[in-house]
């Protein structure tokens, strides 16, 4: 329940830094009633200014003349800087999965502290659950578990000016509001026919990626995330009916790239860090931690991990045959 809320937490996160970020751009409305940047701000001129420019390179000959259509360009665009980022996603990506596959693989060993710390918490013994903390702290350590190190601000740090400056882009680029794409209104609201087609399109390329991040995981850790199954494509279908369909058109082509980094990281990066792991330590052995007098030890750590991830297994092939 905890590991659902802090992942819940930081998708409200991310999406409120979305729009929190979207929001710095300094806008009046026009004679038609329509919102218009003033082209004051340093978020319009540094990021969302460029990147206009950039859509209007895909959009617009060099004379004036139109010679893309502006969806097919804000398409073009996202792809690209999408692309482009890839590799730093996927890297991030690679760090954090191997440090949830050694957590998984070294489960057995830190059972006992859990089930201590589970004991002191029920006791609402704190010097109990301290302690118990602390031991888990040193076992993790021990045994080269540091889930800080593949956390990273950086990439996401590195990310989020593009996506705020492809965002506002969709959102303010001259000659966007006036285009239509396969007879949907770029300009107006995607909460109307025909915009519900992207809308929906939109859903079911995040749900995808959902849904390929469920069925590669081990049937134990299923029940946790079956809620993460809708909140991401809630949330943009939420933001969606807010939003025009230039936007809308944004998170669609966006959406292709999650679905192919997930697939990467779910059906190539993860099974390559399993046999890692798996030589890693049996070259080196887990460390077992000193355990306190009122712990029970594990019967046979390397019995424990081998039936583990037999279960493991187990669940992946269950869940392919349930495909």
């Amino acid at each position: 329940m905890k590991k659902l809320k802090k992942k819940l937490t930081l998708v409200g996160f991310a999406f409120s830094a979305l729009v929190l970020l979207a929001g710095c751009v300094q806008t009046v409305k026009n004679s038609a009633g329509e919102l218009v940047p003033t082209g004051q701000g340093w978020v319009y001129n540094i990021l969302v200014r460029p990147m206009s420019a950039f859509v209007d390179l895909f959009a617009i000959h060099s004379d004036g003349t139109k010679w893309l259509d502006y969806g097919w360009a804000i398409i073009i665009v996202t792809l690209i800087i999408r692309l482009i980022l890839l590799p730093l996603s996927l890297n991030q990506q690679y760090k954090s999965t191997y440090m949830q596959e050694k957590t998984a693989y070294l489960a057995p060993v830190f059972a006992p502290l859990n089930e201590r710390m589970k004991r002191a918490r029920a006791n609402k013994d704190q010097q109990g659950m301290m302690e118990a903390q602390q031991a888990l702290l040193k076992a993790q350590k021990d045994n080269g578990i540091n889930m800080m190190a593949s956390i990273g601000c950086l990439p996401i740090l590195l990310q989020y000016p593009f996506f705020i400056a492809l965002y506002n882009a969709a959102r303010y680029t001259n000659g966007i509001n006036s285009s239509t794409f396969f007879g949907i209104n770029l300009g107006s609201s995607s909460g109307s026919w025909p915009g519900f087609v992207l809308i929906g399109l939109a859903a079911v390329f995040y749900a995808l990626q959902s849904v390929i991040m469920y069925f590669g995981m081990p049937e134990e850790q299923r029940k946790q995330q079956k809620m993460m199954l809708i909140i991401s494509p809630a949330m943009i279908v939420f933001f969606s009916f807010a939003s025009p369909s230039g936007v809308t058109l944004y998170w669609v082509a966006g959406g292709l790239i999650i679905v192919l980094q997930q697939v990467i990281v779910t059906y190539f990066i993860k099974p390559r860090l399993k046999v890692k792991i798996d030589r890693e330590f049996k070259e080196n052995p887990p460390k077992m931690t000193d355990l306190p007098k009122d712990v029970t030890p594990v019967a046979s750590s390397a019995k424990a991990i081998s039936t583990n991830r037999k279960s493991s297994k187990a669940g992946r092939n269950a869940g392919r045959q349930k495909k």
